[in-house]
């Protein structure tokens, strides 16, 4: 697993040292003599994990970090201060300036290599969810960037899974100071809970009765309820060799007992924090691509979605030897219903067009708004006379009730006109079979509107 790593350290045989024991496993090192050129180095996104000193003269690591997660453009970048300072009022004073790990030199081979690794798979997934999102801004969707530096990573809430009363006690009264706990003390029924409660965060002791808390971990990973919820384990220093199997595993972060209270919390709230921005980025991704291919106006799919489509279902009409029907839709006088009502008036019988043509067609059927007034709905396996009487069948629902406008104040009949066809020739383009269905529905206009009008293929 390849990654950019910035070693930041004003001593030049500690960044050798670094240096050396990355280069070994395969990573491109980058280096910085000062919090200064670090910074510069990080705004043109030249890395993907900091190791940062504490000591250095012109600005120590504290800042350098505080300023990295402050600012939108480097605060998602991980950043493991590896200093020799090692009383714990450090190790929390780096944890509240944003640092993702702290770790005291000299630190071994093993645990840093396997700490880059975690954070490397970490950053890497959040990359990719940063580069999905990109359009998100393109369509006017907030970006997430500023709602994550200012959010405290509290208010959370968190499943304990300990079965250590003395234990968890202890625990949850430190958490429940910031945030929602839930204790559970049965391993065997803890992924249940976890894949029921929505969780922000879980915390797993690995050293439980009877049971392998790491295998916890590990299902909690592979299920699609809890694979992006994030886990602190916590472990006896005896079993510290097996935290690191959990890092491989997908485990987040880890404590040692004893416990430090304000430790707990930084992590906790550093990890709350991360789920709530990537959160944030998977549902600008989601809502982009929603908004993509569904007409913001009436929730069906759009021109563009109904033009890529169509093709496949055209193809496997063909290749598994099925008709495949569509029609074109097009509201009479439309034009008169926005001249003496409004354009209000117009959306909302749009709106509700909407409605009832999803309530007249099937589930695989594909609705989607052509532009205008006008419509197309295409229908898998559906030959001319079935579509024919799901037509006239939408016709009657669209003139059989007038419809409200102006919040309900007055109502206004409508009435649609409807072109048909069907694919049936293997091979046919597609916009061959649109061009039919619009000579089909110039028909039914033409004839008087409020009336269905096919065209056999």
């Amino acid at each position: 697993m390849s990654a950019r790593i910035l070693v930041v350290d004003d001593v030049p045989a500690n960044v050798k040292l670094l240096e050396a024991r990355l280069s070994a496993e395969y990573f491109d090192v980058m280096t910085a003599a000062n919090g200064t050129e670090a910074l510069a180095i990080c705004a043109r996104a030249e890395c993907d994990i900091i190791l940062l000193d504490v000591m250095m003269p012109d600005m120590d690591g504290f800042e350098v970090c505080r300023r990295l997660k402050n600012d939108p453009a480097t605060h998602h970048i991980p950043v493991v201060m590896v200093t020799a300072l090692d009383s714990p009022a450090d190790r929390n004073r780096g944890l509240e300036a944003g640092a993702d790990d702290f770790l005291t030199k000299p630190v071994s081979d093993v645990v840093l290599i396997a700490r880059v690794r975690s954070l490397t798979r970490l950053k890497m997934m959040t990359d990719e969810l940063r580069m999905r999102a990109i359009t998100s801004l393109e369509i006017g969707m907030q970006a997430p960037e500023r709602s994550a530096i200012s959010d405290t990573g509290k208010g959370g809430r968190i499943l304990l899974v300990d079965d250590r009363q003395s234990s968890y006690e202890r625990l949850a009264t430190i958490l429940a100071a910031e945030h929602t706990i839930d204790v559970e003390p049965n391993p065997t029924e803890a992924l249940f809970h976890a894949a029921e409660g929505n969780y922000d965060l879980l915390i797993v002791s690995l050293d439980l009765n009877n049971f392998d808390g790491l295998r916890l971990c590990s299902q909690a990973r592979s299920l699609e309820r809890t694979r992006h919820v994030p886990i602190l384990a916590i472990a006896d220093p005896e079993n510290a060799t097996r935290l690191l199997r959990g890092l491989e595993i997908g485990v987040n972060d880890y404590l040692l007992r004893p416990i430090d209270k304000i430790e707990l919390l930084a992590r906790a709230r550093t990890q709350i924090r991360r789920r709530r921005y990537t959160d944030h980025l998977r549902d600008n991704v989601q809502n982009s691509i929603e908004m993509a291919i569904t007409d913001a106006l009436t929730g069906l799919h759009n021109r563009r979605y109904m033009e890529s489509h169509l093709a496949t279902l055209a193809e496997q009409a063909a290749t598994r030897g099925k008709p495949l029907a569509l029609m074109i839709l097009d509201i009479d006088y439309f034009k008169s219903i926005n001249d003496n009502y409004g354009h209000d008036a117009g959306d909302d019988v749009l709106r509700e067009f909407a409605v009832r043509v999803r309530k007249s067609i099937r589930g695989i059927d594909l609705a989607c708004r052509y532009g205008g007034e006008e419509f197309v709905i295409v229908m898998p396996e559906t030959d001319l006379h079935v579509a024919g009487m799901v037509a006239e069948r939408l016709r009657r629902s669209i003139a059989g009730e007038p419809f409200a406008i102006h919040k309900g104040t007055k109502r206004i009949e409508v009435t649609i006109s409807i072109g048909l066809t069907t694919l049936e020739q293997k091979g046919e383009a597609v916009g061959d079979v649109l061009k039919r269905a619009d000579t089909a529905l110039y028909r039914a206009k033409h004839d008087g509107r409020n009336r269905v009008v096919s065209h056999a293929a």
